[in-house]
């Protein structure tokens, strides 16, 4: 049976070429820690670690390397901006669209004081940037936002969502997992603030490594949410404030840098554009194959405007848990199925609870594989 891997929303596979063997070499002739020893394993180490946050800086159009923070996926990364900025009496704003990365955290500081609107997006996952505007209260320190939809793949308006934060001196936080290696995600141009990110989607690279990028004036007001050894100011027992050791206690995930280090090298020789055209070819032969198929209901957009490489659909004849079950146990093709972590984001699109069946491409498909998921859906939904 063919294996067909359609569930990269959820992690990329399979990952960029040398990806394993960067990682191979670090476990088997590197093996040092960082900012730990004076020797030359210490050292290289330390090197590949400076190096990945600058190419890190290079992929966001972002300026200062010490203020790439390593973590360990973009949910960790929301938590520490999230639980690390807002106090009690704050309010924020966020999308109807958004990952319960963002939405937990925030319904977790609800009891401690802290308030959030969110602003409706229509049923096709879109965002007015007007009612933002109009959700501002006195009392509003940030705007957290997806970039776009893991459910649907539509783009928030983020860019005018940016200049509106800028305008009334709102902090920006922008959740990119499902763009960061897909979109070009200009820090200058989004005026953001900070940027969280995962390694292990769209950049390409190992599950357990994330980050955010952050201003000098945010994280200044972001309080650690671990706090512990740095290998620096060893003699004090309390957390230095310089970045990035800040917000970088404890042993990174090294091995996952150097995997992190490669994708990344990957996608800027490639080119994100380059990446973006050939998945969006693909989406774009898989609707054309489902516009017209009886018994789906395509979610979302139905067309390529501002949209990522993920297409949801719902059969409202079928139970979509069965229908992802067919596809895999059948035709060897894997999807995800269900909520996704998003109930806010199932309600806009009018999916939930029933969830929906979801295809999200990597640029290593191919259309021959499209054309075979195509076909299986037909057979699939034979019946109804």
């Amino acid at each position: 049976m063919k294996r067909i891997y359609l569930d990269n929303g959820a992690t990329s596979f399979p990952k960029a070429p040398g990806v394993v063997e960067s990682i191979s070499n670090y476990l088997i002739s590197v093996g040092s820690n960082v900012n730990r020893g004076s020797y030359d394993t210490s050292f290289e180490a330390e090197n590949i670690v400076y190096e990945t946050r600058e190419l890190i800086c290079e992929l966001f159009n972002f300026k200062k390397a010490e203020n790439v923070i390593f973590t360990k996926n973009v949910t960790e990364s929301l938590n520490i901006l999230i639980k690390g900025l807002l106090k009690s009496g704050d309010h924020v704003i966020v999308s109807s669209m958004e990952h319960n990365a963002v939405m937990r955290p925030l319904n977790s500081l609800e009891k401690y004081g802290v308030e959030y609107s969110r602003v409706q997006c229509n049923s096709l996952g879109e965002l007015n940037p007007d009612d933002v505007v109009k959700s501002i209260k006195p009392n509003t320190k940030a705007i957290i936002m997806t970039h776009a939809s893991n459910v649907c793949g539509t783009i928030l308006d983020l860019k005018n969502v940016g200049r509106i934060c800028k305008e009334k001196g709102l902090y920006f936080i922008i959740d990119s997992a499902q763009t960061a290696g897909f979109l070009d995600v200009d820090y200058e141009d989004l005026n953001a603030d900070a940027i969280a990110f995962t390694g292990h989607k769209s950049l390409l690279g190992p599950q357990g490594i994330g980050g955010f990028i952050i201003s000098d004036e945010l994280a200044s007001k972001v309080e650690p949410l671990i706090e512990g050894g740095t290998g620096s100011l060893s003699d004090e027992e309390i957390q230095p404030e310089y970045m990035p050791d800040k917000f970088e206690p404890g042993t990174l995930n090294i091995p996952g840098i150097y995997g992190l280090n490669a994708s990344l090298k990957y996608i800027l020789k490639e080119k994100v554009s380059t990446i973006r055209e050939k998945e969006l070819y693909l989406v774009e032969h898989f609707l054309e194959g489902l516009l017209n198929m009886p018994g789906i209901h395509i979610v979302g957009k139905k067309d390529l405007s501002h949209r990522t490489a993920v297409v949801s659909i719902d059969v409202p004849g079928k139970d979509n848990a069965e229908v992802s079950y067919e596809l895999s146990s059948g035709f060897g093709i894997m999807t995800r199925c269900g909520l996704h972590c998003a109930p806010s984001a199932h309600k806009t699109l009018g999916t939930f609870p029933r969830g929906t069946v979801r295809f999200s491409f990597s640029h290593f498909n191919t259309i021959a594989e499209v054309k075979y998921t195509i076909d299986a859906i037909h057979k699939v939904l034979k019946d109804i």
